[in-house]
C-alpha cells in the first residue's frame, strides 16, 4: 500500500507525509489500514513521549534550493519506525526561509532600550539637524524640480561640514537663484564664493557643475529617482542617495549613515564596522525596517549634543549603564586625570 500527498497542519508549520510503505498485516482487525495510519499520523504530529523504546527516530536536515523559485525553504525530516507490523512514515517538516531567518537574525542585547532612551533624549527636538538639516534646506515654495534640486545640491554640500555652514550656504545659493538653468549660467570663481566656507568647496564647485549639467541634459533638469543612478551622480555617495530619495522623492530605500550614524553605532554595539557604507549594511540586516526612517535624524542630533566624537558626555546619557563604551571613555577620562 502507498499513499503520498496528505497534510497535517500544526500551528504554522506544515507537516507532510511523503512516503508511507507497508505490507497489510497477516491477521488484520477489523480496522482498516488507513484508519490505523490516520491514527498513526495524528499520534506522531504531537510530541511523542509515548514511543517505545526499541522504536527508531532519525533526524534529517537539508537546505535545497529550487532553482525554478525565488522562495527557498529550509526541510526537517523525521523518520519514525513503529515495528514489523506499522509502516514506516517519513514527515517532512517545511519553514518559510523569511521566517527562519527572522528567527535566527542576530540583534544587540539592549538596541531597543538604548533607542527608546536615545528618543527621551531627542524629544526637544533642538539640535542643529532639527532646523538645519539637509531636509529642511530646500525652498518649499519652489517648483517640485527646484526644490528636488536644492535638497540634492544641500547634500552634496553637507559632507565633511557642519549642519550651520551648509544652511548659511544654501540659502546664498537660494538667494542667488537655486535652479539648474541659473547655477549652469554662474561661473565658477562665483559659485564657489556662494558655497564657502563648507568642507572642500573648491572640489564640490566642480561636482555641482557636472552634476548640474547632466541633470539638464539626461533628466529633463530634475533628479534621478533610483539610487542607482542617483550614485553616478559626481560627488554623489549611497548615503546622500538614500537621504534624497527620502527627502525629495519621500521614498524609504534604506538607512543613509554618515559619521555620527557610524560612529555611534559602533559605539551602542549595534555594528562592529570600519567604514560607513559598511554600517549602512549591517545596521539593515538587524534593524527592524519600521525604524530607518528615523534612525539617521535620531542619531545625528543625538551625535552633535550627547555623544560627542571627542569626549562623550557618558554622565549625561540615559544610556550609561547598558552601552558597552560608556566604561571604556570614564577608564580612559581616569586615567587621563592621574597621569
Amino acid at each position: 500500500m502507498h499513499l503520498s500527498g496528505r497534510r497535517v497542519t500544526r500551528s504554522s508549520q506544515i507537516l507532510q507525509v511523503q512516503s508511507i510503505k507497508t505490507e497489510k498485516p497477516p491477521d488484520a482487525s477489523s480496522e482498516t489500514p488507513a484508519s490505523k495510519l490516520g491514527r498513526k499520523v495524528k499520534n506522531l504530529t504531537r510530541a511523542d513521549d509515548t514511543a517505545k523504546p526499541e522504536n527508531k527516530i532519525t533526524v534529517k536536515k537539508e537546505n535545497p534550493e529550487d532553482s525554478g523559485s525565488k522562495t527557498k525553504r529550509v526541510h526537517s525530516s523525521i523518520q519514525y519506525e513503529t515495528d514489523n507490523k506499522l509502516p514506516v512514515i517519513e514527515i517532512k517538516q517545511e519553514i518559510d526561509e523569511e521566517q527562519f531567518e527572522k528567527e535566527l537574525k542576530w540583534e544587540p542585547t539592549f538596541w531597543h532600550e538604548q533607542l527608546v532612551n536615545i528618543r527621551e533624549m531627542r524629544k526637544a527636538k533642538d539640535a542643529p539637524v532639527d532646523s538645519m538639516g539637509c531636509d529642511q534646506l530646500g525652498d518649499g515654495e519652489a517648483s517640485p524640480q527646484e526644490f528636488r534640486y536644492q535638497i540634492l545640491l544641500s547634500l552634496m554640500l553637507s559632507s565633511q561640514t557642519k549642519d550651520q555652514v551648509t544652511a548659511a550656504a544654501m540659502y546664498r545659493l537660494r538667494e542667488h537663484g537655486c535652479s539648474v538653468s541659473n547655477i549652469l549660467k554662474t561661473k565658477d570663481d562665483k559659485l564657489g564664493r556662494l558655497i564657502h566656507p563648507v568642507g572642500f568647496w573648491n572640489k564640490k564647485v566642480q561636482y555641482i557643475k557636472r552634476t548640474t549639467q547632466i541633470l539638464q541634459d539626461k533628466y529633463n533638469s530634475d533628479i534621478p529617482d533610483t539610487v542607482k543612478t542617483l550614485c553616478e551622480l559626481p560627488g554623489v555617495g549611497p548615503k546622500m542617495a538614500h537621504l534624497v530619495m527620502r527627502s525629495a522623492w519621500g521614498q524609504l530605500t534604506g538607512i543613509g549613515v554618515d559619521t555620527h550614524v557610524h560612529r555611534i553605532s559602533n559605539r551602542l554595539g549595534w555594528v562592529k564596522t570600519k567604514q560607513p557604507e559598511q554600517t549602512q549594511k549591517a545596521l539593515e540586516d538587524w534593524l527592524p525596517r519600521e525604524y530607518w526612517e528615523e534612525v539617521n535624524h535620531l542619531l545625528v542630533g543625538f551625535g552633535q549634543q550627547t555623544c560627542l566624537p571627542v569626549n562623550p558626555k557618558c554622565q549625561q546619557c540615559l544610556n550609561v549603564n547598558i552601552c558597552p563604551s560608556a566604561n571604556i571613555v570614564s577608564r580612559r577620562k581616569k586615567i587621563k586625570t592621574e597621569k
